[in-house]
């Protein structure tokens, strides 16, 4: 551990100041500053029936909020508190259509802005600089980034969720949103002004703010208090607590030990924050018993003095899951998620044995290869239509593909410590795609499946007991898509995603050859009543019940009994003791415990969690025989991501496609095993780590950062110059600290650092460690006891 000794060239912070107790237990002043924008407001988002808003450019519109009618808002996720204006009346505007406004604000310090925001158009995520302008005439910029304010498939879950839009002169029931942003301040500057980027593009999508608010703070105080349904042990509730610093001394030493009060409730695992800087922000876990709804009191205790803040209106207490929707949207992804940070995707089925995407510029998911060939000629840019007619000839139907579909090389064993090796913590593997093959045993609801066509083995079953027994530690998640494109039994749900003849379909009805025009078969199907209560519900309880699946990856997901569902494995799973958790894709918004964006990542930390998912391929999940050795994601590229998502608080699942005989392709299987060298040995740095409030990455782009309870790490993507490191952000390091480079041989020397006047941190890198890396350089700060 860290003591003052010669790995400090010079100190330029006060050591007395530095150790001083940092929480007042008097006079404290933390509290939601929200900012009037009643006279920028230039948009009418809400209405009371359909024409009456236009918050996009058809006219469309969100209905009149049941929340906020005393015009005020409380974050559920931050407990910032907004000025919400909420249906302002015929011909009123209530939000800010972003056009370079420049908002006035009092003039004093701030500890963080807080907004709430939504793009108007369908599919695009829209974003733009967001500009504070401090009264020394100094800036700071961030990314305001927003995800669409609807969705066909219903993939995003916002802080607010509605249950319909109005169209230009109807109803539609897809849930609309409106999401939350937040930005560390500079809060040893007085704030004068924000001022909004400029998104005017009708095509591209335009930002609104329908809020903003700042939040003022005087030393280390509770900003929020939240319950979770989470829990330890057998039955702790999980009580997140989040702690702000906007005093002027750093949290350190022994720290502070963070405890909850009121009601019945008692305290069993109280919260702890070893190292708390000036302006960052840390959540906290804290493990309760016995159930209080109203006030309860939270005690900040460093030793010697002790702060309370007093919360109100909280219920706390572990609940019964039910199907109604504001039960449901209490539900999160558990810790052990959080923690996995880097998961395996597989995408496999009879679309390997075609196992053409074509290639890039115009490569498509090789998983498609039936949509694409049934015929959609405005969607295919990929020439499937000819690929499939010189193939395999006219007279050929997609289930033809199932003979071929062999799985002679599948070795589960062998894959699972693939993934290990790789560093993955959880993989996820297709137990059926749209196609409707299903891997697994799906007993009475379809024959159309492993067990009786192709490789006549039960796949998920086999993958799933190699892992237990192989790989305990690898935790197993089941990717299912929950419409089939041509299952007849579909065709009361069938549906087109977007208005255009390009868009993808799922008709419901059998596919038709086209080449000949005849109908192709459907092997296996068994006719039934009704698709989602004879077909999609119970294949979900099998993945759920039989196979025990962590997580329930879902795709697609539009008409669907997620509710239901969801309410039952839950409540399964948690007398089980077993967290499990669902994705964004499962048809309610409010069942998303994370967002799922492909081939994407961000340039701000999110405070929801998410996972980027992408394949090795450069854009294919499926096995894609055009694609090139060379294009496959190598090893430099792997770590990178992953290092970049990680410090933004998403996972990073990485696709990999077998060939139809269950092999890999060896660039795949090489670059993973590369890449798995480094993420295993720099493990401590990324797994169970936490993001960075303050900033996710430097103003070069070059550094990104994490953190633990007792340990901080910077992560350098270039080589350091002429033996030195040099971060400029304000780390939180104070003397005495030891930094040590994780992953190399001699990381246990101390390495000499010296940080400057303004908060320059150099690090000094000795040549042999500098050469001891190839992708990525970390250095681990730790915290002195």
């Amino acid at each position: 551990m860290g003591h003052p000794k010669a790995c400090c060239l010079a100190l330029a912070l006060n050591v007395a100041g530095a150790f001083a107790n940092p929480i007042k237990p008097r006079g404290l002043i933390s509290k939601s500053a929200p900012i009037d924008l009643v006279s920028h407001f230039n948009n009418k988002a809400f209405g009371t029936y359909a024409g009456e808003a236009a918050f996009d450019p058809l006219n469309q519109s969100y209905p009149a909020p049941a929340i906020a009618h005393d015009g005020s808002y409380t974050s559920t996720q931050s407990g910032i508190q907004y000025g919400f204006p909420g249906y302002t009346g015929p011909n009123k505007s209530d939000n800010v259509l972003c056009t370079g406004q420049t908002i006035e604000v009092p003039k004093k310090s701030y500890f963080s802005a807080s907004l709430l925001v939504a793009s108007d158009v369908e599919l695009e995520t829209v974003s733009g600089n967001l500009t504070f302008t401090y009264r020394d005439d100094t800036t700071s910029v961030s990314e305001l980034r927003s995800e669409p304010w609807w969705a066909f498939l219903t993939i995003n879950r916002g802080e607010i969720i509605f249950p319909y839009r109005y169209t230009a002169n109807g109803t539609n029931f897809n849930t609309t949103h409106i999401y939350e942003y937040s930005y560390a301040l500079d809060n040893t500057k007085s704030l004068a002004s924000i001022t909004l980027p400029t998104t005017t593009n009708t095509t591209t999508g335009r930002l609104h703010v329908f809020a903003i608010s700042l939040w003022e703070g005087s030393g280390v105080s509770v900003q929020s208090v939240r319950p979770t349904q989470k829990w330890v042990g057998n039955g702790t509730q999980v009580v997140e607590v989040t702690i702000n610093n906007a005093g002027t001394q750093c949290v350190s030493g022994a720290g502070l030990k963070v405890t909850l009060s009121g009601g019945n409730i008692t305290t069993v695992s109280p919260g702890y924050v070893k190292r708390l800087c000036l302006g960052d922000q840390k959540r906290v876990n804290i493990g309760t018993r016995g159930t209080s709804k109203g006030s309860v009191s939270v005690t900040l205790d460093d030793g010697s003095l002790q702060q309370n803040q007093t919360f109100n209106n909280l219920d706390l207490g572990l609940s019964t899951w039910t199907s109604e929707l504001d039960n449901l949207a209490q539900h999160e992804a558990p810790d052990w998620f959080d923690g996995a940070k880097f998961g395996i995707f597989i995408h496999w089925g009879p679309y390997a044995v075609p196992g053409w995407g074509n290639s890039t510029p115009h490569e498509s998911y090789a998983e498609w290869f039936w949509w694409y060939t049934t015929h959609h000629p405005e969607a295919d840019a990929s020439d499937f239509y000819d690929y499939r007619l010189r193939t395999f000839g006219p007279d050929w139907n997609y289930d033809d593909s199932f003979v071929n579909y062999t799985a002679s090389k599948f070795d589960p064993r062998a894959w699972v410590d693939l993934f290990a090796h790789a560093g993955a913590k959880y993989f996820v593997f297709t137990t059926k795609h749209h196609d409707g093959f299903a891997n697994f045993d799906t007993g009475a609801t379809s024959n159309r499946s492993s067990i009786h066509y192709g490789p006549k083995r039960d796949i998920l079953g086999e993958l799933f007991d190699a892992a237990a027994e192989y790989q305990p530690s690898l935790r197993r998640g089941t990717y299912f898509s929950l419409p089939e494109w041509f299952n007849p039994d579909f065709g009361p749900y069938g549906f087109s995603q977007l208005a255009t003849n390009s868009s993808t379909t799922w008709p419901g009805m059998l596919a038709t050859n086209p080449y000949t025009g005849l109908a192709e078969p459907y092997t296996g199907h068994i006719p039934v009543d009704d698709f989602i209560t004879d077909v999609m519900v119970p294949q979900m309880e099998i993945l759920a019940y039989n196979y025990s699946t962590d997580i329930m990856w879902c795709d697609c997901g539009a008409a669907n009994g997620t509710a239901d569902f969801a309410a039952s494995w839950w409540n399964t799973a948690r007398s089980q003791n077993r967290q499990v958790t669902m994705n964004s894709r499962c048809g309610l918004a409010h069942t998303a415990d994370f967002d799922t964006p492909e081939y994407t990542t961000f340039s701000t930390a999110q405070a929801r969690k998410w996972e980027s998912n992408q394949g090795m391929d450069p854009y294919s999940y499926g096995y894609n025989r055009a694609t090139n050795a060379s294009a496959y994601m190598n090893a430099s590229t792997i770590i990178k991501d992953l290092v970049d998502m990680v410090s933004k608080n998403g996972n990073f699942l990485l696709d990999v496609g077998p060939k139809a005989d269950g092999s890999f392709v060896q660039e795949e299987v090489d670059n993973l095993k590369e890449a798995g060298k480094w993420i295993n040995s720099h493990g401590e740095a990324i797994f169970n780590t936490t993001y960075w409030f303050v900033m996710p990455e430097d103003r070069s782009g070059r550094l990104r950062f994490t953190q633990t309870e007792g340990a901080f790490y910077v992560f350098s993507f270039e080589k350091p110059k002429d033996g030195l490191l040099v971060v400029d952000a304000v780390l939180p390091i104070l003397p005495g600290d030891d930094v040590t480079a994780v992953g190399v041989g001699n990381a246990s020397a101390a390495l000499k650092w010296e940080k400057s006047d303004e908060g320059t941190l150099k690090i000094e890198v000795p040549q042999s460690i500098s050469d001891s890396e190839k992708y990525c350089w970390v250095y681990k700060i730790e915290y002195f006891t």
